[in-house]
């Protein structure tokens, strides 16, 4: 194997996620593209064996080497993609293969930088890499990884989380953020950017921007409710009590709020901010609308109310919000 350049070795193996895989080595060659040589990145897809891997998606990636020629490497990055299972219930969870893991808790032993992408990070917990630490994941298996891994400090908010020298991403586009953080540690911000625009991709997303989505929800099994849901985001600016919701979905406010919090986890005025925040943030991030139109178009009627309501739902103001993730001029 050649042995110059920093060695970057990303984990494959049978049912992983095909984006994981692909995402960052199409950044590093783009980075190849801006610096030529100076770019001095090695990145090879290591396996059990040398045979092709099938991906979730159903394609077959071939690897570069088997684990086992790695022996004796010291490996810059590691990046450990995931994989998802459907559970007893019939709903998908991450998985963890034992074997994978193994090979991961000895390579960590060799590596400089940890990264996780997705569902990887529950590979990284099995393996008791992320023990102590501040990570996430998928925000569909953040509650799975809490659960099963209390050890670490699990946040489904951010996009990605570094904590020292290990990093982890959540849902699967994210994967371009991270690797465009780990080109940026290397090379700095002004190249990450350009390869950025070289992916198209608006602007490069900071660790801190938030993968909640209020329509990401879990679907509700209870039909009056996702009519419910499709109904408030619909007409955001009307008053949505918990009078006029109840009456549309013909159940009393009791057994409203007993199916919102059993499917939803929320109450429905709970909900009803969440969905108007979840608008107003998307108008503060692409227009220009004054805080006093924001908050009459999603509801809030007040600029105050908008304020508390930011603070709730995000630690943060429509303001201070704005400033950070502003995509257009």
């Amino acid at each position: 194997m050649d042995r110059a350049g920093r060695l970057i070795v990303i984990v494959l193996f049978d049912g992983v996620d095909l984006l994981d895989v692909t995402g960052p080595p199409e950044v590093f060659a783009l980075l190849k593209r801006e610096l030529g040589d100076e770019a001095d990145y090695r990145v090879v897809l290591a396996a059990e064996t040398e045979a092709p891997v099938t991906t979730f998606a159903g394609v077959r990636v071939l690897p570069d080497l088997a684990f086992d020629a790695l022996a004796g490497e010291r490996i810059d990055t590691l990046i450990v993609p995931g994989r998802v299972e459907t559970g007893p219930d019939g709903r998908l969870r991450a998985a963890a293969d034992p074997g994978v893991v193994e090979r991961v808790k000895t390579l960590a032993r060799r590596t400089g930088r940890l990264a996780s992408v997705c569902v990887g990070a529950h590979v990284l917990a099995e393996a008791g890499l992320l023990d102590g630490r501040r990570a996430t994941t998928h925000w569909s298996t953040a509650a799975q990884l809490a659960a099963e891994h209390p050890a670490v400090e699990v946040d489904a908010d951010p996009i990605f989380i570094r904590d020292g020298d290990v990093w982890t991403g959540a849902g699967i586009t994210a994967c371009l953020d991270l690797t465009l953080a780990l080109v940026a540690e290397d090379f700095g911000e002004a190249t990450a950017l350009k390869v950025a625009r070289q992916l198209v991709m608006y602007l490069k997303r900071p660790s801190g921007q938030s993968q909640f989505s209020v329509p990401l929800e879990p679907v509700s099994t209870t039909r009056r409710v996702e009519e419910l849901r499709h109904h408030i985001a619909r007409h955001l600016a009307e008053p949505l009590t918990l009078p006029d919701l109840a009456r549309r979905a013909h159940l009393s406010e009791r057994q409203l709020t007993r199916v919102f919090k059993t499917e939803l986890g929320r109450t429905p005025a709970s909900y009803v901010e969440a969905a108007r925040v979840e608008a107003a943030r998307h108008r503060l991030e692409s227009g220009d609308d004054t805080l006093d139109r924001i908050a009459t178009a999603c509801g809030f009627n007040t600029v105050d109310t908008l304020i508390r309501a930011f603070r709730r739902q995000l630690g943060t103001t429509p303001t201070e919000y704005r400033n950070r993730f502003r995509t257009a001029a």
